[in-house]
């Protein structure tokens, strides 16, 4: 009996030696992508367990046990973080737990323009084949919900920038981060705002500064034109400005904007209507949102296309007019 004990027992120590030196051994053995550019996701709460089991199913492992194995060894096991994850090259499985441990996750971009709407952001974020579509077709009452939205209209609170996110982000997120930085940068604009502003609150400036940009391609012109819808607010005059005009048609805007459209009275025609209108109309970028609060000194009413995206300003109507039959009439 004690000869068959002692026989077991140098049996187990065998195993146990070649056990660890396959862990070893496998530790440093390089890992080829099964594929050119291979990658693979790991999914939020996923154990190192399953996704050896995965990953040996897709040829990356030789099995499927000795990997999550050594993540336990290496105390890596519970800090793999979700993402998607990408080989160009070949890797040690400790190399591949230190990466996972990193988060270096394959991250995606998504870049929305100054000026664009929020029609046209969410129809980009409906186009984007690695993002997760949780907003499609709701209506604007739940998507302002689950984005964390202010009451009343989204348009205007989004902030045109470059988003990176990983593959399989859900759209509502990169809303949620667009929503923040619009917050915050209003917020500076408007903190560090001209004293004599003619504006009463940030979602005014926001509006205001969603004209501006609508208005003028031409950054260094965006002060000027603030100016000019400041003045024109400070002495009780229509803005008058087709960018508001052309919002209010909506769907029906075909590219052209005519004579019928000027006096067809909506909340955003601003020739029928004073002031400005109840909402943004479309999403501005931070040149716009600094003009918008700190407009140039000007006594200028009005201005005119000159043809190249920059404009003729004027301080009286008879000076645009000549303007405007210099640059619009040929004459």
């Amino acid at each position: 009996m004690l000869r068959r004990l002692k026989v077991l027992a140098l049996l187990l120590v065998t195993a146990g030696v070649a056990a660890a030196a396959w862990v070893f051994t496998f530790a440093s053995m390089s890992l080829e992508p099964p594929r050119p550019g291979y990658e693979f996701t790991v999914k939020s709460g996923a154990s190192l367990r399953s996704l050896s089991r995965r990953l040996a199913d897709e040829a990356l492992l030789p099995e499927a046990h000795t990997f999550w194995i050594l993540g336990r060894l290496l105390g890596k096991d519970t800090s793999i973080q979700a993402g998607t994850y990408r080989m160009d090259r070949a890797m040690t499985p400790v190399e591949l737990l230190d990466k996972m441990n990193r988060g270096e996750v394959v991250a995606v971009e998504i870049a929305f323009v100054e000026g664009i709407t929020l029609r046209h952001w969410m129809a980009q974020m409906k186009q984007h084949p690695k993002l997760r579509q949780t907003l499609d077709g709701k209506p604007a009452d739940e998507l302002r919900a689950a984005a964390g939205l202010p009451e009343g209209s989204a348009e205007g609170w989004l902030f045109p920038d470059t988003y990176r996110f990983a593959p399989g982000s859900a759209d509502v997120e990169i809303v949620k981060r667009a929503h923040a930085a619009m917050k915050k940068r209003l917020n500076d604009a408007w903190e560090a705002r001209d004293p004599d502003l003619p504006l009463k609150t940030p979602y005014e400036a926001l509006i205001l500064a969603s004209i501006v940009e609508k208005e003028t391609g031409a950054a260094s012109e965006r002060p000027l034109v603030a100016s000019v819808f400041a003045n024109r607010i400070r002495k009780g005059m229509r803005l008058q400005t087709d960018p508001t005009v052309i919002y209010g048609m909506g769907l029906a805007f075909d590219g052209n904007i005519r004579k019928k459209d000027l006096t067809a009275d909506t909340p955003w025609n601003t020739y029928t209507r004073d002031g400005l209108p109840p909402t943004p109309i479309a999403m501005p970028g931070n040149a716009s949102l600094q003009a918008a609060t700190r407009p140039a000194a000007s006594e200028f009413l009005y201005f005119v296309g000159k043809g190249d995206g920059t404009h003729q300003f004027s301080r009286t109507l008879e000076e645009h007019n000549r303007a405007v039959a210099r640059y619009q009439l040929g004459k």
